[in-house]
């Protein structure tokens, strides 16, 4: 590949089928990196969460940075992570119905793991207690607090503190601390966010502090998101495990609201030109199936083509205007950054590792799936 070659091209994009996600190796090491010297060199600190990449080759390049925890929102990001090696998993997402006794079945298939899970709901709190006690286990929950996203968790407080003190009196469960995640807190501006985060979490350290007062043991503390986890992993005189899952990958829409972070974009969209309709049109084959469609337009950033306009987009077509459709041929390669990588990945069955400028192995992305084996 030629030195003048820009970053996200591959030199044999002519053996690789379109759309497609290419995962730049070089760039997740940066960005692992990076994550580690944002909590102060310790990655003891770091508890990133695997939604974003869904990949096993991933876990394993965080094990190699000294990153022993995680974070998953699935049973089956759960299964993967464990399968890859990762000896600490929390599945952030409170269980119930079925789900209970998956993660039962997950604990027992993989007894190695130090497993936790998240409680809101007193009624909920039982029945994870019951079933572990029928099964002669001990599951180590978090009482999940809502600091704002209001989509999970309780408003910590009086109802917050009681429910701590029933987990911590009920049998076949052990309290591991409580958990809060602040996805709603972002600013580009470092000091305004800091302020954010200060008012956000004095109830949440209050709270702790009240339980401590009673004697209810809150062993760990698990907090933040992208936007927060460097702030939050300098908390005076509290020990933090931080998430942040999109940076391992990156994408255009973190990029806008963490520039301090300095990380790389590291998954990078291929797609072909497969027509030109009109003569300032071009149809991509970048459809709602290889592209996080949640968001507004732009949906992806395109290399060269920035100043084009999204007309259309359906399920396998993204149709563009642009002065430049002139310079494109049927069949030309066009490569993006998505806004939104997470959703992104998991429409994808595998992916591409780039080394050296070149597509070297397809990776399979694992835990996009609802189920593996439990």
């Amino acid at each position: 590949m030629s030195g003048t070659a820009p970053w996200y091209e591959i030199a044999n994009a002519a053996e690789v089928a379109s759309p497609t996600v290419l995962v730049h190796t070089d760039r997740v090491e940066h960005n692992l990196r990076r994550m580690v010297e944002l909590v102060g060199g310790d990655p003891a600190r770091l508890r990133p969460h695997v939604k974003t990449h869904k990949l096993a080759p991933i876990v394993a390049m965080k094990l190699a940075h000294g990153i022993r925890k995680f974070k998953v929102s699935t049973i089956a990001e759960a299964e993967m992570t464990a399968q890859a090696g990762g000896p600490d998993i929390l599945l952030a997402h409170q269980p119930s119905g079925p789900g209970i006794g998956r993660l039962i079945a997950l604990m027992q298939a993989h007894p190695q793991v130090r497993w936790s899970t998240l409680v809101d709901d007193a009624d909920n709190l039982a029945a994870i207690g019951a079933a572990a006690q029928a099964a002669g286990l001990t599951i180590e929950l978090y009482v999940d607090l809502n600091v704002g996203m209001n989509r999970t968790g309780i408003v910590p407080g009086d109802a917050a503190a009681a429910l701590y003190a029933q987990l911590c009196r009920t049998p076949g469960v052990a309290a591991g601390g409580l958990h809060a995640y602040d996805g709603h807190l972002r600013d580009p501006d470092d000091a305004v966010l800091e302020g954010l985060v200060r008012e956000t979490f004095a109830p949440v350290w209050a709270l702790r502090e009240r339980l401590l007062a009673q004697g209810l043991p809150v062993p760990r503390l698990v907090a933040s998101g992208t936007p927060t986890f460097a702030i939050m992993a300098r908390t005076p005189g509290i020990e933090v495990e931080v998430g942040a899952g999109t940076t391992a990958l990156w994408d255009f829409g973190q990029e806008a609201v963490c520039p301090s972070h300095r990380m790389r974009h590291a998954a990078v969209l291929m797609a072909r030109v497969i027509s030109k309709p009109t003569p300032d049109r071009l149809c991509l084959d970048l459809g709602h199936k290889a592209v996080g469609s949640e968001m507004a337009h732009p949906r992806v950033q395109l290399f060269g083509l920035e100043d084009a306009q999204a007309v259309v987009h359906s399920e396998e077509h993204l149709v563009l205007q642009t002065p430049r459709a002139a310079q494109y041929r049927v069949g030309d390669v066009v490569y993006g950054l998505p806004r939104h990588v997470c959703p992104t990945m998991a429409l994808h069955s595998e992916v591409w590792a780039v080394r050296d400028g070149r597509a070297a192995e397809r990776w399979p992305v694992t835990a996009r799936a609802r189920r593996l084996t439990i």
